[in-house]
């Protein structure tokens, strides 16, 4: 619909002058007399249809939308893998995609993964997090997790060496004390960022997951000798599905795919402090 729809606007109206008042002359329509053609077509003009049909219309789009809006946060809740969730608001762009996240936890480790091609992948991404942490620095806390993520077998095997590589002199070097604890005033970083995940295989109890990844470790604080930097891995997990869960056989890491590096500048000691303060790590990967 047009402005030259309406009386006064557009074509020859009989308005001049102002272009808002005309000649200051008022026009008075008057009565139609019965049998009479005020148009000189011999019939009537049909009434105009274009501003009720804007407003069916305009309802008809809002009861859709309403609709669309009440079906995306309502409805059935089930995840991906046909278990039935809870009712909620609608998800969240940054909500994982494709199998419903789990809802079971060991600590602050999730556990409970689909046994299916996402939930192998959700479970290495995951995991990858976790040995990434700043817990593995620490011999309670590592043990816990490498119970968790690991078979019986795999972790019994692991633990040993582990503890022998995390010695008092390794700690040492990143500037922790023999309990991997950072001086007073300093903060230890270290995560793992998965950005994206490969299902190399998977047939039936076994599957095999490429995460590639970046991480950040180092020391921040005034008197660190290891600042914070970046790295950029590839984590590659056998895994084995054990107790209603995937569980890690065996892994292996090796550098890179790594980018260009970036031109923004090194973010000062104090500032990347406050950053490990403000903003927590994701506790949910994928």
């Amino acid at each position: 619909m047009s402005f030259g729809d309406e009386h006064g606007y557009g074509g020859d109206s009989g308005r001049k002058g102002d272009g808002f008042g005309g000649t200051g002359q008022t026009r008075t329509r008057l009565p139609e007399a019965r049998g009479t053609d005020p148009y000189g077509d011999g019939q009537r003009r049909p009434p105009r249809a274009s501003r009720s049909l804007v407003t069916v219309v305009g309802v008809v789009v809002l009861l859709i939308a309403a609709i669309a809006f009440v079906n995306r946060g309502g409805g059935d809740q089930s995840g991906g893998d046909g278990t039935k969730g809870t009712a909620g608001p609608g998800a969240d762009p940054t909500a994982a995609t494709g199998v419903k996240p789990v809802t079971g936890r060991n600590g602050t480790i999730p556990t409970g993964f689909a046994k299916n091609e996402q939930g192998a992948a959700s479970a290495a991404a995951n995991y990858a997090v976790v040995l990434g942490s700043d817990g593995m620095f620490q011999r309670s806390t590592r043990h816990t997790i490498v119970d968790t993520l690991y078979t019986p077998e795999a972790a019994a095997r692991l633990k040993p060496p582990q503890d022998k590589a995390y010695s008092p002199e390794f700690l040492q070097k990143l500037g922790l004390d023999a309990n991997g604890t950072p001086p007073q005033g300093s903060d230890f970083i270290s995560r793992t960022i998965p950005v994206g995940t490969k299902v190399e295989s998977l047939s039936g109890e076994t599957a095999k997951v490429s995460v590639w990844y970046t991480g950040l470790i180092g020391m921040s604080g005034p008197d660190s000798t290891d600042p914070v930097r970046t790295t950029w891995q590839t984590g590659t997990f056998e895994l084995k599905w054990l107790d209603d869960d995937w569980k890690i056989v065996s892994e292996s890491q090796k550098d890179g795919p790594a980018p260009v590096p970036g031109d923004v500048a090194a973010s000062t000691a104090d500032e990347m402090s406050k950053a490990v303060e403000q903003y927590g790590g994701f506790t949910y990967a994928r």
